[in-house]
């Protein structure tokens, strides 16, 4: 299946397209194109960082999914700041070439959401998880697995989105926020999850499949 009917071009970014390229116009009239060229390559930056391609997402049971696009930064075992749990985090590093549109791992219900003011250090830091302005979901699936997934603001992120409230239901791949300008995903998974990613990796939201549950045990 692939996710919802979103502009190829993202929605937030629009209003910077236009902007950049009425500038572009304006200069390339008035001045010409050799005064324009730093105006048109600006535009070329905006339209790539905002594009959001549609996306094959994974018909398979019991997956989780990557939620954004970007490299595998960071593995392990930690502790939940949000369910003060033992946990399993998977975190992904976007950088301003990378696709910003922030995806669901899995399909469920909102059980809550935390937004937190905070810094905007470098999203490649280890600190930058609790620091940073972040905003961060509570996903429960229909078979009881509990999912966080936290956008993490970055040195340049100056906007995190997010479309979806508690008591929602969502889809596995679907689009419920944005990340502007360099940021970090984080994902926080139950420890019986089975890892599918290695630090390093170079990963696709709502394609690439980041961890997995095993099926349940049958009754004899």
């Amino acid at each position: 299946m692939t996710n919802g009917s979103y502009p190829i071009l993202a929605r937030e970014g629009q209003w910077h397209m236009v902007f950049a390229t009425g500038v572009a116009l304006g200069v390339h009239y008035f001045a010409g194109p050799v005064w324009a060229a730093p105006f048109w390559i600006i535009l070329v930056f905006i339209v790539q960082f905002f594009r959001d391609p549609p996306r094959q997402i994974p018909d398979i049971s019991g997956v989780v999914i990557c939620p954004a696009d970007g490299k595998v930064i960071a593995l392990g075992e930690v502790e939940d700041p949000y369910l003060k749990r033992p946990a399993r985090r998977v975190s992904v590093f976007m950088n301003v070439f990378n696709v910003h549109s922030n995806r669901s791992p899995v399909a469920g219900k909102i059980m809550e959401r935390w937004y937190s003011t905070g810094k905007f250090v470098n999203a490649a830091l280890d600190k930058a998880s609790l620091d940073n302005e972040r905003n961060a979901l509570w996903i429960r699936t229909d078979d009881g697995q509990d999912i966080v997934v936290v956008q993490v603001a970055g040195l340049i992120a100056r906007r995190i989105l997010c479309y979806v409230q508690p008591g929602a239901r969502i889809a596995r791949g679907e689009r419920y926020g944005f990340i502007r300008f360099g940021s970090r995903v984080d994902v926080y998974l139950p420890r019986n999850a089975q890892l599918e990613v290695s630090l390093g990796d170079k990963v696709k939201g709502a394609v690439d499949v980041i961890a997995r549950f095993a099926p349940p045990a049958q009754e004899k």
